[in-house]
């Protein structure tokens, strides 16, 4: 029952991926119908965002409340009816407003399966949990493209998209009895989730450290949130940047993105394999390595086929990264204050997608899309170095 369950759960997680990546997609097209500035999508993504942060900080208490079952069930009424707002929008005020409930609920959905995943199922379950996002988040342009390819039907698009959620929405509704009865069962702790040996970490932090004052924390916060910067920064403006500078059509832009997501998708799940053989502070490593290189060919002046390759191999870069930090946490710091340290990761992560995106929108208002590889390149490169301080302190540490 425990794995029948677990492909609810990845389903649950389908649902979370599938709107992440359709304004992105749709914004060509739709910047045009509202006759709006390039740099508007960046703000209703920042709107999206930060309504993620403040669900995902609020979530501790609210599934204690009231579980996680009923959580994602209504998180996932929210975004279906968050993505029927959007096609019926007449204006962009109707498409700040429902960009409020789209947020809230990825947030609450997030946080809860993230934890609810660590706690009953072992560590590698994580990478295909966020492969699942992948595949939600790769399912979304593609679905966009079909309504927009020569036709300019995105608003269908959206509809379809949130079509999709009201499915996932009678699932989860039928599956709510089996939350509490899968977690009674589960015999699968967090330790194990994470890993073992972790005791030591907690002798050398002592009992007394705020997990905020633990030396490291604040390095890995950082990685997280030029982790995020990336991720979120392509997916919001690969589009653009494939239309306006590479002149590709919309709907070939938007089949890009996808592959970019796609990507991601295959990328952690075999990911999940490979984390039987290889430690996560090496996938790390190689996945920052891997997205460094794709950033690069989008920064040389390449043939326009290099770009499109480029968001491929920026994808797979990216795949391993996310779960494993999060796997590396009670590792890193002990397990003793790995959840509340998890939780600041999660929110900087959060602050990473709401404020970087538009802050690369403002800049290609200010001066062209042309800033967006360089911009990519750069945060990869940061990226990679904070990971790299961070891992030069532990070993002195050990």
């Amino acid at each position: 029952m425990a794995t029948f369950f677990l492909i609810i759960i990845y389903l649950a997680f389908i649902s979370l991926g599938l709107p992440d990546s359709l304004l992105g997609s749709a914004w060509p097209v739709m910047q045009v119908d509202f006759n709006a500035p390039l740099e508007t999508a960046g703000l209703l993504f920042m709107i999206v965002a930060a309504g993620t942060i403040v669900s995902s900080l609020i979530s501790g208490s609210v599934l204690e409340r009231f579980g996680t079952g009923k959580v994602t069930l209504v998180s996932c009424i929210m975004t279906a009816g968050a993505l029927t707002g959007f096609a019926f929008s007449p204006s962009l005020i109707w498409l700040i407003l429902c960009a409020i409930p789209l947020g809230l609920g990825a947030g609450a959905v997030d946080a809860g399966l993230n934890n609810y995943v660590a706690a009953h199922y072992k560590a590698h379950h994580m990478s295909w949990l966020h492969c699942f996002w992948g595949v939600g988040a790769t399912l979304g342009p593609v679905i966009m493209a079909q309504f927009i390819t020569g036709q300019n039907l995105w608003r269908q698009g959206y509809l379809t998209v949130a079509g999709i959620q009201g499915v996932l929405v009678i699932i989860l509704f039928l599956s709510l009895p089996l939350w509490d009865r899968v977690a009674r069962q589960s015999n699968v702790s967090t330790l194990e989730a994470a890993g073992d040996g972790h005791d030591e970490k907690e002798d050398i932090l002592g009992n007394s450290t705020k997990p905020i004052q633990i030396r490291g924390v604040k390095l890995s916060m950082v990685t997280f949130l030029l982790y995020c910067g990336v991720e979120a920064g392509i997916g919001l403006w690969g589009s653009s940047f494939l239309v306006g500078l590479k002149n590709l059509p919309a709907a070939e832009a938007a089949s890009w993105v996808s592959s970019y997501y796609g990507g991601i998708t295959v990328g952690r799940f075999i990911t999940g394999f490979i984390t039987f053989k290889v430690s996560n502070r090496h996938l790390i490593r190689a996945g920052q390595l891997t997205a460094l290189f794709g950033a690069l060919l989008l920064v040389l002046p390449l043939p326009t086929v290099f770009s499109l390759v480029a968001f491929m191999v920026i994808g797979l870069g990216l795949a391993p990264i996310y779960p494993c930090m999060l796997h590396e946490t009670p590792v890193r710091f002990g397990t003793k204050h790995s959840q509340k340290i998890m939780g600041y990761q999660m929110a900087v992560a959060y602050t990473g997608s709401t404020f970087m995106p538009p802050l690369l929108g403002l800049l290609a208002s200010l001066w062209s899309i042309s800033v967006f590889p360089y911009f990519i390149f750069i945060s990869a490169a940061a990226m990679l170095l904070f990971s790299e301080k961070l891992n030069a302190f532990l070993s002195r540490r050990i």
